[in-house]
């Protein structure tokens, strides 16, 4: 109604200034019929009121829509109402629609190549990766660990590349499965031994029950685990030599904790350390901060249903958990 009434302001102030101008041009013209003028300007406004009317009661949707805003994309299809300026107004919307899903269409497409390219770029670097392993292996100490120090850097920021590039396609990569949480453990362990002999931070296991398994993705947890494993040991070098990995249940649900003694996260960047790109005090102070690790762990877990909780005081260390949801048939074996 207000759009209407905008639509017809002028029109209707028009009207009113001629209602006014015609009696005293007639008055002035020496025509003294006050009841015939007034007849005159009655006649004219009550036009122009069934005018207004008739001209709402036809364009009321279209007005209605013009006001509302579209919710979903697909609205822009609906049809107003068979006036002239309303199909004008959904052909319009249609051909909008129609260029705009072509050009979301182009850019997905551009999105995806990109995607394939990075997906085969990185696997492509992994095999000269593992031949500089090998050819490293033949030299003497302490040349030998030097390269391999920097190969398992660079195997875990191709890694971290891998996983960002599959997070917009996540939930159709995702395989729910039971996973033995202490068996994917040990497999992490398994895989960073030699960045913790090299940090001289060891993993430290306590299961408060035996073979506690949950309903989830067995890849997506290790990158996970894998993440705040390295983010422990690489807070805690130097100032501590042990880290704890916790598996526990609290009120039915799984938990996995990892649990540093290190520099730990100052009260101003708690809240951000989960943004993209967000480094904080730490990540200035530690050059290999991408800002991208914790932005992933906490991505991924959402996706997967699982809750994630941090707690750190600077000096002290840090403890982050993950909580998996007692929806996911919680078992022993």
């Amino acid at each position: 109604m207000k759009l209407f009434i905008r639509d017809h302001f002028l029109l209707v102030s028009i009207q009113i200034i001629q209602c006014f101008i015609f009696p005293v041009i007639i008055w002035l013209d020496g025509y003294r019929n006050v009841q015939l003028i007034a007849y005159g300007i009655f006649l004219a406004l009550f036009f122009l009121t069934v005018y207004l009317v008739i001209r709402y009661l036809l364009n009321r949707e279209f007005y209605k829509r013009l006001s509302s805003q579209m919710i979903e994309l697909d609205e822009s299809l609906e049809r107003t109402n068979r006036t002239p300026i309303a199909k004008a107004l959904d052909q319009l919307l249609y051909s909008q629609y129609r260029v705009y899903k072509k050009e979301i269409q182009k850019a997905e497409d551009q999105k995806e190549e990109h995607l394939m390219f990075m997906d085969r770029w990185v696997h492509q670097m992994k095999t000269p990766l593992s031949v500089i392993e090998l050819t490293a292996q033949t030299l003497e100490e302490p040349e030998s660990s030097s390269i391999r120090e920097e190969t398992d850097r660079m195997r875990n920021g191709l890694n971290t590349v891998l996983y960002m590039a599959r997070l917009r396609t996540i939930e159709q990569d995702f395989q729910i499965k039971p996973v033995i949480l202490s068996k994917l453990v040990h497999e992490v362990n398994k895989e960073n031994k030699r960045f913790y002999i090299r940090n001289e931070v060891y993993p430290r296991l306590i299961e408060a029950r035996k073979g506690i398994t949950v309903e989830t993705d067995e890849k997506w947890l290790f990158f996970i685990l894998s993440q705040l494993m390295h983010n422990a040991v690489k807070y805690s070098a130097g100032k501590s030599k042990q880290m704890i990995i916790s598996l526990y249940e609290r009120k039915g649900k799984a938990v996995l904790e990892v649990k540093d003694f290190g520099i730990g996260i100052p009260k101003e960047d708690q809240k951000r350390i989960f943004n993209k790109f967000y480094t904080g005090e730490n990540g200035r102070k530690f050059r290999e901060s991408t800002g991208m690790g914790l932005y992933l762990v906490k991505e991924v877990l959402e996706k997967l249903d699982h809750e994630l909780e941090m707690e750190s005081a600077v000096e002290e260390g840090t403890t982050v958990r993950i909580i998996f949801s007692s929806s996911q048939n919680l078992t022993t074996v």
